[in-house]
């Protein structure tokens, strides 16, 4: 993998960042009440975790977001929430901005999802000039296609993919490493986390059914990654001696 990163879910991810050489993933704005009333405090908190780690990347919002929604405010909601996450992603200089697709299966046909959602990001690509990066993240998506059809319509450079293992293992029965071999080079970013087929439990990463070592493998080598757990201070030494992680501790 080209470079890994940190989820600050776990409250340690700043401290192993620095004594590891890696990258930290904002989590923080995950949840949309810390981009508004408390903005202050989260910010103050998450400056301390950033602090001498230069290599950064955001995850936006995704409680009640759908960019394909009927409800032509509730699109524009979507709209706001990824346009602050756009921001502030550049305020803390991340080279990219992590974005749900937005899919869920009990309210959405897969078609409409599809073309509403090229759409959606057409639109908003178009209203938010510059160079920067978003990455949709599968998490309901049922087959790759979805997604891929997504980015590869929209067709705007900006606009790439995250691949989420622990998703693909619990709400696709179609293997992760086939996602990985069907989105190719518009792979950009990935999850790590594993579980037993069954729920979404974000455990380390030998720690269930997926073929982690292969995932690793078969990753494409511009493809960054981040340890999305709660608890990520073994995994960093499980990926070291396996050989899939270089670098140089600060």
């Amino acid at each position: 993998m080209k470079f890994l990163y940190l989820s600050t879910i776990d409250a340690q991810a700043g401290k192993l960042a620095r004594e590891n050489g890696l990258g930290l993933e904002i989590a923080s704005f995950c949840t949309a009440w810390n981009m508004d009333e408390q903005f202050s405090q989260t910010d103050a908190a998450l400056r301390e975790q950033l602090k001498g780690v230069p290599q950064r990347l955001l995850h936006g919002p995704f409680n009640e977001l759908f960019p394909c929604a009927i409800d032509p405010l509730a699109r524009k909601l979507a709209a706001h929430r990824y346009g602050q996450a756009l921001e502030l992603s550049q305020r803390y200089g991340a080279s990219k901005l992590i974005l749900h697709g937005g899919y869920s299966p009990k309210l959405y046909y897969p078609c409409w999802y599809t073309e509403q959602s090229v759409i959606f990001w057409r639109e908003f690509l178009n209203a938010h000039p510059g160079d920067y990066e978003i990455c949709l993240e599968n998490v309901m998506e049922e087959e790759p296609e979805m997604l891929l059809t997504i980015v590869s319509q929209v067709g705007d450079p900006r606009l790439r993919l995250c691949l989420d293992v622990g998703h693909v293992n619990a709400y696709s029965s179609i293997p992760a490493l086939d996602w990985i071999s069907r989105w190719g080079e518009l792979l950009s970013h990935a999850h790590l986390h594993n579980n037993h087929g069954t729920a979404d439990t974000h455990s380390a990463l030998p720690d269930g059914t997926l073929p982690m070592e292969d995932i690793l493998k078969a990753l494409p080598p511009q493809a960054t990654a981040t340890l999305e757990l709660p608890e990520i201070g073994q995994n960093i030494q499980w990926l070291i001696d396996r050989g899939f992680i270089e670098y140089t501790p600060l």
